[in-house]
C-alpha cells in the first residue's frame, strides 16, 4: 500500500478516541505490571529500580504527611511566576526591537550569547544571589524563558508585511499607531507559539534551582531521596513531577485557546 493511500485511509477512517485512550491506559498498565514482575523476580535489581508497589506506598506516605502537597505547591508557584514574568518580559523586549535598528543590533548578540550559555552553569550564581527560597527558583525559570520569548517575538515581528506597514504610514498613522494596530497583532501568533515551550522550560528551571539549593520543592525531594538512596521516593517525585507537567501543559493549551478566541473575536 502506497504512502498516499495510507494517508488517505487514515484521514477517512481516523482512530476512535476511546480506542486511543484505552490503548494508552493499557500500555501504561502493562509497563507497570511488567516492572513489578521483573523486580519481584530479581530480573532487574529492585534496589536500583525499586518497584511500583513500593513507589505507590511512598507516594501515599508523602501525600498523607503533607510533604508532597507542600513540595508540589512550591514547584508550581515557582514555575507559574517564572513562566508569566519570563514570557511577558520576553515579549515586551522582543517588541521593543521594532523601535530602533541600532538598539536591536547592539542587544541581539548579547541575547544570543546568553541563550547559548548552559543555564545549569548559572544556577549556583542565581541561588547564591537570590537565596534558597522561592526567588532563586523563579529567577532560574525566567532565565530559561525570557530569551526564547524575546527571539521568538522578534522573529515573528520580522514576518509582518512591510507593505502593510508602509501603507498605514502613508495614510498618516503615527509610529505608535502602526505599532499598536499592525506590529503587535501581526506578532501575536509568534508570541502565543512560545507559551507551550515556555511552560516546560519554566518547570525545568524551577527544578534545576531546587536541585542546586532549596529547602522545599519536588527537585529538593528528589535530590534528598538520591542522597539517602531512597529509590522509591525518587520515582514518587518523578511521578508527581510528570503529573504537574501534564497539568501545566493542559493549562497552557487552555490559555492559548482562550487568548486566540478573544483575539479573533476582537478582530471581527
Amino acid at each position: 500500500m502506497s504512502t498516499v493511500r495510507l494517508r488517505r485511509v487514515y484521514h477517512e477512517h481516523p482512530p476512535r478516541q476511546a480506542i486511543v485512550v484505552a490503548g494508552r491506559i493499557g500500555l501504561a498498565v502493562g509497563i507497570i505490571v511488567l516492572w513489578e514482575i521483573l523486580a519481584r523476580l530479581r530480573i532487574i535489581n529492585p534496589l536500583l529500580w525499586s518497584m511500583p508497589s513500593e513507589i505507590a506506598g511512598e507516594f501515599d506516605r508523602t501525600l498523607r504527611d503533607g510533604s508532597l502537597v507542600q513540595d508540589a505547591s512550591f514547584t508550581f508557584s515557582a514555575t507559574i511566576l517564572g513562566f508569566v514574568i519570563g514570557t511577558v518580559s520576553g515579549a515586551v523586549l522582543g517588541l521593543s526591537f521594532w523601535w530602533s535598528t541600532t538598539y536591536t543590533k547592539i542587544l541581539e548578540p548579547f541575547l544570543i550569547v546568553f541563550e547559548g550559555i548552559p543555564k545549569l552553569a548559572l544556577a549556583p550564581i542565581i541561588v547564591l544571589v537570590l537565596g534558597l527560597g522561592l526567588s532563586s527558583k523563579v529567577g532560574m525559570a525566567i532565565a530559561l524563558t525570557i530569551v526564547v520569548t524575546t527571539l521568538t517575538t522578534y522573529a515573528g515581528m520580522r514576518t509582518v508585511d512591510r507593505d502593510l506597514v508602509r501603507m498605514v504610514f502613508s495614510l498618516g498613522a503615527t509610529r505608535w499607531q502602526v505599532f499598536a494596530k499592525v506590529i503587535v497583532p501581526g506578532t501575536f501568533p509568534a508570541m502565543l507559539s512560545a507559551l507551550r515551550i515556555n511552560i516546560g522550560l519554566a518547570l525545568a528551571g524551577a527544578i534545576v534551582g531546587e536541585f542546586i539549593g532549596s529547602q522545599k520543592g519536588l527537585g529538593h525531594s528528589i535530590a534528598y531521596a538520591g542522597q539517602t538512596y531512597n529509590i522509591a521516593l525518587i520515582w514518587s517525585g518523578i511521578f508527581t513531577l510528570s503529573l504537574l507537567a501534564i497539568a501545566l501543559y493542559l493549562f497552557t493549551s487552555w490559555l492559548e485557546t482562550s487568548i486566540v478566541r478573544r483575539f479573533l473575536h476582537q478582530q471581527r
